[in-house]
């Protein structure tokens, strides 16, 4: 494989990159940013933490399931992440007579730990710049069609360079596509459960809690992925062996101090912090506040079965974390944002690059052009809220418009047998995990108020019409509860998506007069068809005009400030982030500590409740201070979580916490609320990364769980 070599460096003193701030690609940290990092504390060396050629800390990282990362900790194969990136797997293998949400789970053995089919991980191999091959394919297509083309473009030039392989081949782009790096990953899907605590710790607080410092959740999971007996990837199968790593990371219990360097690998998901004014303006007023309120509605009726039975509770407990998760988020970085006067922070930011510009022809009119790009867009943005985070919030409906593949082939003439034929299997297989997760009552009552909240808050010009009056002729005022209820109550009592012998006889021979009869379908594609009729060339417009422009801007600054360093926007690509174990104060007269223990727990604990309950053998544990070797001298305490000022955003969950020297001190879950920007503004004097200790884990793995086995597996490092 070839190796690697070139990206571009450059800073933005402009876009005020200040200390810590940073999502580093591993295979380039330079030598300002390497020195810095010594500075801080590092003892390691540069091929230490990376190395094409040889073995390097970057080989214990994984990418785990579909987004979040993972650590190597043994010679055998284990995993450790958080119980959030878990728990869809833990929740997989409960039933009401084995919980192990609420009760946890310790595989003594091998031989107890449980498959987790659909779960993989991937590793890094290689990176490649490859901006000349791209930029060779896409130099014949225009400005405006690119953001809508370029992703084809790269599935199939990815796909290409895998041919043969065994690996897989993934395309990013960077600077807004002023860079292309390929990237080779080998992917392992044999992975099972070994570990999880019960709910009540992994995710102590709750909802309550979740972004929030100071924190007490012991935020893990584990597990051990496994390879066939000559070393290659495989399937589930008994005979598999566990993986043996290039590289797995010793595991410190000295404890952490204020000011400790840390550093964090993994895969961060995403970031904007070259947005727009105008983009973090249509962000403030229409997206976030209504993809809150909707998500709000939602998890309102979810809560509401969950809390009545337990087997509910477990059908629903991924989909809910997963709805919650960022509905508090979108909340938080609005506050933010205008708090930290983000807007008027880019505006001045424009500004100079407008004086930077001026006589360079190219520029000219960028942001006038940008500023016409956001207006044309605005009147319509809202209602794509609603079509994304309310009438695809229904899962029976955003299960129903994914018939539209298999409807678009029956209509096709010739008929193409082939493509109906392969819509049908992977339809089968989307159904049975649809009917899994579906919970029924909540679900219903998701689409009454879905499709309500659509009429009155929507633009009377823009509603779909046909699907609004035939509700009013059959149901009833279109001003009442009852009718979008008993409208709900029609869905699903008749839709043949719910119902196995009529599926069964549909999906055996599918036609399309029975698919548009169907009323959770026909109730899918008119809200779709409605927006994508009317309202679709807008979007892709407004998608259009933004790529093109969003990338000279950010070609502009390139060139204005060649030869200097700047990390490139998060996108799922393995980044590296360092800076310290740090107190902080949010706000006046309030000073933060930069670890949380077990007497935190205790405050906060009470008995029976659905968030700050504990479990009664950790509160034993505590009353008898039977904490063991992982107890902090500082404290006298177990520390449950620290605080770091290191650079993360969503995809850095299960993210190891590693020391100067190259030991695994913690795993990142979380970000703080008072800088919850960070995804389009990095704040240098409050943000904070939320970890939890791993003499926590090991702690709870022994002292709880009883499982020595794990511990015993492990390097630990005492000092």
């Amino acid at each position: 494989m070839k190796k690697i070599f070139s990206i571009l460096f450059i800073s933005l003193s402009f876009f005020s990159v200040k200390a810590d701030e940073g999502m580093w690609l591993v295979q380039l940290i330079g030598e300002k940013t390497y020195a810095d990092m010594v500075k801080k504390g590092l003892k390691l060396t540069k091929e230490q933490l990376y190395s094409a050629n040889k073995n390097s800390i970057k080989d214990a990282i994984v990418l785990f399931g579909g987004g979040c990362t993972a650590e190597i900790v043994s010679k055998e194969g284990l995993v450790f992440t958080n119980h959030h990136c878990g728990y869809g797997s833990i929740a997989a293998a409960s039933s009401v007579a084995h919980n192990y949400l609420q009760d946890g789970f310790w595989a003594k053995s091998k031989q107890e730990e449980i498959a987790s089919p659909g779960l993989s991980v991937q590793f890094l191999l290689n990176i490649e710049d490859v901006s000349d091959k791209v930029n060779e394919k896409i130099k014949d297509v225009p400005a405006n069609e690119l953001a809508a083309k370029l992703p084809g473009i790269l599935a199939t030039m990815s796909a290409k360079a895998a041919e043969g392989s065994g690996y897989e081949i993934r395309i990013g782009s960077f600077f807004k596509g002023n860079q292309f790096l390929q990237f080779t990953y080998q992917r392992y899907t044999d992975v099972r459960l070994v570990g999880a605590p019960p709910e009540s710790i992994g995710k102590f607080g709750g909802d309550t809690d979740n972004w929030e410092w100071p924190r007490h959740t012991g935020d893990f999971s584990i597990f051990r992925v496994y390879m066939s007996k000559d070393g290659k990837p495989a399937d589930y199968s008994a005979d598999n062996i566990p993986y043996v790593p290039k590289h797995f990371l010793p595991v410190s219990i000295k404890g952490v101090k204020d000011g400790d360097f840390s550093m964090i690998y993994g895969y961060p998901g995403g970031t904007n912090r070259y947005e727009t004014s105008y983009g973090v303006k249509l962000k403030i007023d229409i997206e976030n506040p209504f993809t809150v309120s909707l998500r709000d509605a939602r998890l309102k009726l979810m809560m509401t079965e969950m809390l009545k039975d337990p087997a509910n509770k477990i059908q629903l407990a991924s989909y809910y974390a997963q709805v919650a998760n960022y509905w508090k988020f979108f909340d938080g970085e609005t506050k933010q944002l205008i708090k930290y006067n983000v807007i008027e922070q880019k505006q001045k930011d424009e500004a100079a690059f407008e004086a930077w510009a001026k006589g360079k022809p190219e520029y000219d009119n960028l942001f006038a052009n940008i500023k016409s790009a956001y207006d044309n867009w605005r009147p319509y943005a809202k209602h794509r809220v609603y079509i994304t985070e309310g009438i695809m919030g229904s899962p029976l409906l955003a299960f129903a418009a994914g018939l539209r593949t298999l409807d678009a082939a029956l209509k096709e003439s010739p008929v193409n047998q082939e493509k109906i034929n392969k819509s049908i299997v992977a339809l089968k297989a989307a159904h049975g995990r649809f009917l899994n997760d579906e919970n029924v009552t909540s679900d219903r009552n998701i689409l009454a108020i879905v499709t309500k909240l659509f009429y009155t808050d929507i633009d009377a010009s823009q509603r779909p019409q046909n699907f609004y009056t035939a509700l009013k002729n059959t149901h009833g005022s279109l001003e009442k509860d009852e009718t979008y209820e008993n409208f709900a109550k029609q869905v699903f009592e008749n839709t043949m998506i719910l119902n196995k012998d009529k599926w069964a006889a549909f999906i055996s021979k599918p036609d399309t007069a029975t698919l548009h009869k169907d009323l959770a379908y026909s109730t899918a594609i008119s809200f779709l068809n409605n927006f994508n009729d009317n309202y679709g060339k807008y979007f892709t417009d407004f998608n259009g005009a933004t790529y093109a422009l969003n990338k000279k801007y950010l070609k502009g600054v390139l060139e204005m400030k060649k030869g200097k360093a700047i990390y490139p926007d998060a996108n799922q690509t393995m980044r590296i982030s360092y800076g310290n174990v740090k107190s902080y104060s949010p706000k006046d007269g309030v000073n933060y500590n930069y670890v949380c223990t077990l007497n935190g727990v205790m405050e906060k604990y009470i008995p029976g409740d659905y968030e700050f309950d504990a479990p009664a053998k950790l509160i034993e544990l505590i009353k008898n201070k039977d904490y063991g070797q992982y107890v902090d001298k500082a404290t006298n305490d177990i520390v449950v979580t620290f605080i770091t000022t290191d650079d993360i955003t969503g995809g850095n969950s299960g993210s190891p916490v590693i020391n100067a020297k190259g030991e695994l001190i913690g795993l990142a879950f979380d970000g703080n609320y008072e800088a919850l920007s960070h995804k389009i503004a990095f704040d240098k004097n409050l943000n904070r990364t939320i970890c939890v200790d791993v003499r926590f884990v090991l702690f709870i793995i022994e002292k709880l769980g009883g499982a020595k086995n794990i511990i015993d597996e492990l390097v630990i490092m005492k000092n």
